[in-house]
């Protein structure tokens, strides 16, 4: 497997797209084994993709787009400007509050990042925060939208670990709900000290919230019908999207009325773009990862890290700084297909909850769309901000160092997120 690692790094660097780059550097492997027949390497990405469980990756995704369009986001924007525009800093809350808010819609940090940077980014500056503290506050408060099911990462971790979903999103919603608070802190504690002022003068009044509530009820009880659909075994984690897709259809259609043939049609295209990216590197990494049970990748990487030390602290700390080097190099799901199968072995064997080990997976390799180089998130805001990277990155060391904080949290006290899964489907 170090040919096919290296080969691949070498095809990333070249420039070469992700899932070729899986596909060629997992292909290096049966040139080193002539004994396994190279029909496998034609087999195995359709293998991979013959997995019910997965059909729920491409549904959320469209159910998101059909969300967004459904006139969702212009509701959800409305009612966190009436919860937290009177604070100082109102505008930058707005941001972390909206975020929270868009986990139930759309599930993807990207997405939600390239939405606030239109929308919000034009007003923060217009009440004088800098560029680059507006693009820092609205990238880092995306993550908070793919810790909220239903996110994909926490889907393709489920499948490929054998771990439930529905446990994985249950923790999501306290994960999401915790980065939320302490993101809101920061932003708190770095508008006093630059000065700040509050987006609205006066604080909503109860009856102003309570009608805005009204509005945005259909997509803040998504991910709550999400939830209790698979807890009770209404559906499963692949019906459950679908069911999403009916939901965003019939809010978008005959409620809020404004989602039109034309809009669905953009939509649905938008959502095959998407899809197809997402399901080509799926299908690539089961040839990528056919040969790590092979040559006991996993088994390899226990006895090396249990040489260096036993303390299981220790142990996760050099998984989180692992996934944060790959996380920078890597788009998320890619890193998750392939680290998963390695690393889950790993901390079981050190006696970490998967449930837990997979919300922790998701967050940290999604910082990575915030970092250079390959920073989709962090590209897409300074293009859309015109911001300089230089400004974007200074910025942004007191919110990666709230996500860190919350990682911390977490390995220290799992249990911050493990008792609602255990609330919903016991020990």
């Amino acid at each position: 497997m170090v040919l096919v690692v290296i080969v691949f790094v070498i095809l990333l660097a070249i420039g070469t797209p992700v899932g070729f780059s899986i596909a060629i550097s997992g292909t290096m492997f049966f040139l080193q084994h002539p004994e396994f027949p190279t029909t496998t390497i034609v087999q195995l990405p359709i293998s991979q993709t013959q997995n019910i469980t997965l059909l729920a990756v491409p549904l959320f995704v469209f159910a998101g787009s059909l969300m967004n369009a459904s006139g969702i986001t212009s509701r959800l924007i409305k009612l966190s400007m009436l919860l937290c525009g009177h604070m100082r800093g109102g505008m930058a809350q707005v941001s972390v509050v909206l975020s929270a808010l868009m986990g139930g819609v759309s599930g993807s940090s990207n997405a939600d990042a390239a939405m606030e940077s239109r929308i919000l980014g034009p007003e923060m500056e217009r009440q004088g925060y800098p560029k680059g503290y507006t693009g820092a506050v609205i990238g880092y408060t995306s993550l908070i939208t793919s810790t909220i099911p239903p996110g994909v990462g926490m889907i393709l971790y489920g499948t490929i670990g054998e771990v439930s979903i529905g446990r994985l999103f249950a923790a999501g919603i306290a994960a999401g709900l915790l980065m939320t608070i302490i993101l809101m802190g920061m932003v708190a504690v770095t508008s006093r000290i630059r000065g700040f002022k509050p987006a609205r003068e006066t604080r909503a009044s109860f009856r102003e919230i309570l009608d805005s509530l009204k509005e945005t009820i259909w997509a803040l009880i998504f991910p709550l019908l999400l939830l209790f659909g698979i807890r009770f075994g209404l559906f499963t984690p692949s019906e459950v999207g679908a069911c999403a897709c009916v939901y965003a259809l019939v809010v978008g259609f005959f409620i809020y009325r404004e989602l039109t043939i034309p809009k669905l049609i953009e939509t649905l295209k938008e959502a095959i773009v998407d899809v197809g990216a997402i399901m080509f590197m799926i299908s690539m990494s089961g040839i990528f990862g056919y040969g790590i049970p092979i040559d006991k990748i996993p088994q390899k990487m226990t006895t090396f890290i249990t040489s260096i030390t036993s303390e299981p602290l220790i142990v996760m700390t050099i998984v989180v700084l692992f996934l944060l080097l790959f996380g920078m190099f890597m788009e998320g799901s890619v890193v998750i297909l392939l680290l998963t199968p390695i690393l889950l072995p790993l901390i079981k064997n050190f006696g970490f909850d998967p449930v837990f080990f997979g919300v922790l997976m998701s967050i940290v390799v999604t910082t990575g769309i915030l970092t250079p180089p390959v920073g989709v998130a962090m590209y897409t805001v300074c293009g859309v901000l015109e911001c300089k990277m230089q400004e974007f990155l200074k910025e942004s060391l007191p919110f990666l160092v709230a996500v860190l904080v919350e990682v911390a949290l977490l390995c220290i006290f799992p249990q911050l997120i493990l008792w609602v899964p255990k609330l919903m489907y016991g020990s």
